[in-house]
């Protein structure tokens, strides 16, 4: 069984859409969409050939999808693709070896998480083969497939132009908590 994440609770302004609408809720937290059905989120894992991880399947059954267009997005389950196919031009770009992002970054340096971590120390090879989730601050926030742990959490990344690397995390989950915990901080 997988851990149960505290989404609901975290957006509990979604529960007030009652129109029907597929328009965002307003939450304190951004605008959230309707959940996806557990039909949708099925299809989007046969559409990627996996099994999500349980911290953003969990999510997409509690808001399809969060943010506007023009802040912080986090895509709906149509959206959300393999970001080689999504986006070519960042795959590829991040991809590509450079002196900065070895792409023999040993594990002892590559496997540190929280504020030890340096962003500079990850694996472009993994780059093409992440799942793009959105895009917030002229980044992308991104799911390694290659790097997941025994209850099947994925690796999460941002990549930003203004980072020397992407910033990483242990799950889904742990980016998105961050990503709250900043956006809190910038509201204060």
């Amino acid at each position: 069984m997988s851990a149960q994440y505290a989404w609901p609770e975290l957006f509990p302004a979604r529960h007030q859409v009652t129109d029907g609408s597929d328009h965002p809720a307003v939450s304190p937290l951004g605008d959230l969409f309707s959940p996806a059905t557990e039909a949708e989120v099925r299809e989007l894992e046969e559409r990627l050939g996996v099994e999500l991880p349980p911290s953003y399947r969990q999510f997409l059954l509690s808001a399809n999808g969060w943010g506007s267009d023009d802040d912080c997005c986090l895509l709906r389950v149509e959206e959300v693709g393999w970001l080689r196919d999504v986006d070519p031009s960042i795959a590829e770009s991040w991809s590509a070896p450079k002196p900065e992002n070895s792409w023999s970054v040993p594990d002892e340096l590559y496997f540190v998480y929280g504020l030890e971590q340096d962003s500079i120390h990850f694996r472009g090879e993994y780059v093409p083969d992440t799942l793009l989730l959105g895009y917030w601050d002229d980044g992308a926030a991104l799911l390694n497939p290659h790097v997941s742990t025994v209850e099947g959490e994925w690796e999460a990344w941002y990549l930003a132009p203004w980072l020397p690397g992407a910033r990483r995390y242990r799950s889904f989950w742990d980016l998105a908590m961050d990503q709250l915990r900043m956006g809190v901080n910038r509201i204060r």
